[in-house]
């Protein structure tokens, strides 16, 4: 069950809306009649969704669709601006949950809107900012942030297994005896089931733990050793090779 959240766009395509939430913090499963945009300045946003888990690093945004039923997990002090979107705005909105990347140019114009009125008259500067968020969230670029769940009893079981001990050996031969298949039904199982090789749903699950550690000022080789890298340096070449910097200029130390 969830409860139902929603909003009026009589007078305007979207509602800006700017909260910032303690580490810790967290909203239970609910759920909106309009598409939602959740972008954040700082921290980390874990979102819950029955399809699958999504986090949010700095700077970055989730895309929900009206209706989904979700629920949020702040890591850090996490400054979140949100656009609310009338779900019939534009007919080519995404259609599915997805971390996306914000461009400036969407992150000034989200941070514009918060001071827009609610009515405006046609052809008006409050118009034009509006109309150009729609276009730009048209245009978004979807980031491999999410891990997308899987429907039989054995790979939830696998996947809960994972990521709450993400620093583990989880190769496929390991996996699979886990669950009583061979690696081929495994691997055949879980890209029918998630649409991921299983090497890259569990890179994907570590990366998503490394951010959230980050976020909460853990140190970069403790994350490194936690997540079963043999070294620090190993894990900074794949946090380099996704995020296209080091981590520890992507969470600089608080001074």
């Amino acid at each position: 069950m969830s409860s139902s959240v929603d909003f009026s766009f009589a007078t305007r395509p979207l509602v800006p809306y700017a909260h910032d939430y303690r580490h810790g913090d967290s909203e239970p499963r609910h759920h909106h009649n309009c598409a939602q945009l959740v972008h954040t300045l700082s921290g980390v946003v874990r979102i819950e969704t029955d399809l699958g888990h999504w986090i949010v690093p700095p700077g970055r945004g989730v895309w929900l669709p009206a209706g989904v039923p979700h629920a949020l997990q702040m890591t850090g002090n996490v400054a979140a601006r949100t656009l609310f979107v009338d779900p019939l705005a534009r007919a080519d909105l995404p259609a599915s949950c997805q971390v996306v990347q914000v461009s400036p140019l969407l992150r000034e114009l989200i941070v514009s809107a918060l001071a827009l009125p609610e009515s405006y008259a046609p052809a008006s500067r409050a118009e034009r900012i509006y109309e150009l968020i729609l276009d730009e969230i048209r245009v978004m670029t979807e980031l491999p942030f999410s891990l997308p769940e899987p429907q039989s009893e054995a790979l939830i079981s696998l996947c809960d297994a994972l990521r709450a001990r993400p620093g583990e050996s989880w190769t496929l031969e390991n996996s699979a005896r886990r669950i009583n298949v061979s690696s081929r039904t495994l691997a055949r199982r879980f890209y029918q089931e998630t649409g991921l090789q299983f090497s890259d749903w569990v890179r994907r699950a570590r990366l998503m733990e490394a951010l959230a550690r980050l976020a909460r000022g853990d140190s970069v080789l403790t994350v490194s050793l936690d997540l079963g890298y043999e070294s620090q340096s190993a894990f900074s070449a794949m946090f380099r090779r996704i995020m296209g910097v080091a981590p520890s200029d992507y969470f600089p130390p608080a001074s």
